[in-house]
């Protein structure tokens, strides 16, 4: 005797109905793996490497609002978006887990597969880092073969960074910042007025509650961003050493590099300074 299971009043019938399937168009995204090998490992690293492009995407999604939230006084709006992009940032360290088990054999049958192609050809990795802002204007020659990448490498790079808006909001609420007129394509260069301006934040942090609170959901983002470069380091001397990556760049070198870079430095001086 069998016993049928089947959840009461579940629908079955979609042949007029939207489904799960057709909302997430789960036949595109389920056969955008095309394998170039026949090695085993390939669908993990391709796999691996598109999910990320999903959660940044989504962070880059979150960024904007964020930047577009502080930039129109409404604080309580980017909170919660930088907040998730904190999260996103947890999801991405912890994906580094499931490439780490790919061993340098395994790897290395299946990189001669690869040809130049990189991460390091990310575009919107490279947005991120321009809306984080880590400016670099030489980075848009990697992408001048992708007209519509460049046209939005050009505008991040333009455009003022999240922490561009949260330091226009405290000369807004009367900080005296003397920022001038700001090329907005450079990075950002550590300054005494604003880490004095901060470090007033910190000290009478009842006053001032909202910008504390934005000071440290810039931590936040920060703490794990560098724990996300940190883990790509490590997964990347892993699996291939320093050996240089497959798009030509130094490898674990230059990431090496990377850890070093401070998006928020004032912030961050505060700590010292209290």
């Amino acid at each position: 005797m069998t016993t049928d299971n089947f959840p009461e009043g579940a629908k079955t019938d979609f042949s007029e109905d939207m489904s799960y399937g057709d909302y997430l168009h789960l036949e595109r995204v389920l056969n955008a793996q095309e394998l170039r090998s026949t090695d085993h490992n390939e669908m993990l690293f391709i796999i691996q490497h598109q999910t990320s492009e999903l959660w940044i995407k989504l962070m880059l999604h979150e960024l904007r609002a964020a930047t577009a939230a502080i930039a129109a006084d409404q604080l309580g709006s980017a909170f919660k978006m930088l907040a998730r992009v904190s999260r996103i940032l947890e999801q991405l360290v912890h994906a580094w887990d499931v490439l780490a088990t790919l061993t340098p054999s395994e790897y290395s049958n299946m990189r001669p597969h690869l040809g130049s192609s990189s991460g390091f050809q990310s575009y919107q990795y490279r947005e991120v880092e321009f809306m984080l802002g880590n400016k670099n204007r030489s980075m848009l020659r990697t992408h001048r073969d992708s007209p519509l990448a460049l046209q939005k490498l050009e505008a991040a790079l333009t455009a003022p960074s999240l922490y561009d808006e949260a330091l226009n909001l405290l000369e807004r609420r009367g900080f005296a910042l003397d920022r001038g007129t700001l090329d907005y394509t450079n990075p950002h260069e550590p300054r005494a007025e604003v880490e004095a301006a901060w470090l007033a934040i910190y000290r009478q942090p009842e006053k001032y509650w909202d910008l504390y609170q934005l000071a440290e959901e810039l931590i936040d983002l920060e703490d794990t961003f560098r724990q996300w470069r940190f883990r790509h380091v490590t997964t990347v001397e892993r699996i291939i050493g320093f050996k240089h990556g497959t798009g030509g760049t130094a490898g674990v070198s230059y990431l090496r590099k990377m850890l070093d870079v401070v998006l928020f430095p004032e912030v961050w001086k505060v700590r010292t300074d209290l």
